[in-house]
């Protein structure tokens, strides 16, 4: 591997951390959410607040930095981004109240926007030619590898919290896990921080402001030297023509010739969604206690949840130019669909009931003369049960304890529901989570691709911020199975649309797509 190869990858490492550092903020509330609801005396609303708050401000972000970029360089919005990062972490971990925990989540907010098209786009803009694909991807394998990693680590700090250790126990792990969990995004922030300060400005960021024999050095560091002169010419040309283009305007994407491509946009972004993964991704160990496993237990499925996406997201990295953008898609809705019927089913066969030794090992915290009226009864589903202990216990004893009650008397077929929940991030993992955006790349005409992938990006993020909200809610008015019943069925009728009126995209230039897909 020669020497600007190595420096093309090092740099695009270091700007790739942007992803990962997204990745970690979206879900390391998962871990949170069990602590923050009885110390706050949380809602379910609220809670769902506490989740999706940050994607509300991403959708901001991501509208708001990509022209601050134009105007003041890739590297230092990702620079910001980096400082707002770490400005929430630390803010986050501190909160004393539930208005200021939404406050600096909001704020961690605008940076996941910033760096979900910065990132990308800087390392699009640095990357030979025949690299850029893979390099670019880079981006979004450590946005899954963040996911990942924040799962394992709030079990790491679980597990710490539980030590004996004096040195887990002058920390705090146990009194504070929660903070910690949020807290310790600070220390990869500050780093991606120090680190693109060896990150140069974009050549083609250079160029649009005139500088460039600038642009030309590194284009040097990148390419042999005769490639960054023909690289160069290329973008002075490319900036010139666009100079002299009229702009595209909003207008524009509801004009007659885009109708059909807009309306796969956005049923496609809509979908990708409304399918509830961000329900399981962000609330992954709040799913696996109802099935009674326990909180350690839940944690670590966790885990497995966040290695699920990571291996599935490189199988569709390494496939999707070999088997093509709609049989992907197919294929993966078809297991979406599947393996939330599955959990609808795993759901709805399970009991619950407390027998002797169940309420003997509730915490002491629990009156125990109290719920022993509840010994032996079984119900058919969890709303009654819980509507039981709440007409019992109380309404605030029985959500500070509801987790540890329904995990004591939980009776279903969790390698059912655990095989369920893999498969259904797997599937999204391998089909409609990455391909979407490669489809959004190609489905839309040159001339308006960026305000067109903004727009349906913008329905995305607003869809999922919904989803995010309403889970807590469906959860506590619908239950376990319904929820999950609802999300099978709209992916029924994804794949039904994806089917039918989804083109494949694969193997054609965009100029191709454009004849085919717009009706001039």
């Amino acid at each position: 591997m020669s020497g600007k190869q190595l420096y093309t990858i090092r740099i695009a490492a270091i700007v790739a951390l942007g992803g990962f550092l997204l990745g970690f903020d979206a879900s390391v509330i998962s871990g949170v959410v069990k602590f923050i609801e009885p110390e706050f005396n949380l809602t379910k609303i609220q809670l769902g607040w506490a989740v999706s708050s940050i994607t509300l401000t991403a959708a901001l972000g991501m509208i708001i930095a990509g022209p601050m970029s134009d105007k003041y360089g890739r590297c230092k919005l990702l620079k910001y981004a980096a400082i707002l990062f770490t400005i929430s972490a630390i803010g986050s971990a501190l909160a004393t109240t539930f208005y200021w925990l939404i406050i600096f989540r909001m704020i961690g907010g605008l940076a996941v926007g910033a760096a979900l098209i910065i990132a990308p786009m800087y390392i699009a803009e640095v990357a030979p030619p025949d690299k850029r694909g893979q390099l670019v991807s880079f981006n979004q394998l450590n946005i899954v590898i963040g996911i990942s990693l924040a799962f394992f680590t709030n079990y790491l700090i679980l597990q710490w919290g539980d030590s004996n250790a004096s040195w887990t126990q002058s920390l705090g792990f146990g009194k504070w896990n929660w903070r910690w969990m949020l807290g310790i995004e600070a220390i990869p922030a500050i780093l991606y921080y120090l680190g693109l300060h060896m990150v140069p400005r974009s050549p083609r960021w250079l160029m649009i402001k005139n500088r460039k024999n600038e642009a030309l050095e590194v284009m040097k560091k990148v390419v042999p030297e005769e490639d960054a002169q023909n690289q160069i010419k290329e973008v002075e040309k490319s900036i010139f023509e666009a100079r002299n283009k009229e702009k595209s305007k909003l207008g524009d994407l509801f004009k007659k010739s885009m109708r059909k491509v807009i309306i796969i946009g956005l049923v496609v972004g809509v979908f990708q969604q409304i399918v509830g993964i961000n329900s399981v991704l962000f609330y992954a160990p709040m799913i696996f206690e109802q099935t009674g496993i326990g909180t350690d237990a839940s944690f670590v499925q966790a885990i497995l949840v966040g290695l699920t996406n990571l291996v599935f997201t490189v199988i569709a990295i390494l496939t999707i130019d070999k088997l093509g953008r709609k049989p992907l898609l197919i294929i993966g809705m078809a297991g979406i669909a599947l393996c939330l019927f599955l959990l609808t089913y795993g759901f709805s066969s399970a009991t619950y009931s407390l027998d002797a030794d169940a309420i003997a090992s509730l915490p002491e915290a629990i009156n125990k003369e109290q719920i022993v009226v509840l010994q032996d009864k079984t119900f058919d589903n969890d709303l009654a049960f819980k509507s039981a202990l709440v007409d019992t216990l109380g309404e605030a004893s029985a959500k500070a304890n509801e987790a540890v009650i329904v995990t004591a008397g939980a009776k279903m077929n969790t390698l059912l529901i655990l095989i369920g929940i893999l498969g259904f991030v797997g599937s999204f993992a391998a089909s409609i989570g990455p391909v979407m955006w490669v489809l959004f790349s190609e489905l839309f005409p040159n001339k308006i691709r960026g305000l067109a992938i903004s727009f349906v990006g913008f329905i995305n993020l607003a869809v999922a911020f919904l989803v995010q909200l309403l889970f807590p809610w469906e959860l506590s008015k619908l239950g376990n199975s319904t929820t999950f019943l609802v999300y099978a069925v709209f992916a029924v009728i994804g794949l039904a649309f994806i089917w039918f009126k989804v083109p494949e995209t694969k193997g054609k230039s965009l100029e191709e797509l454009e004849k085919l897909l717009i009706n001039k």
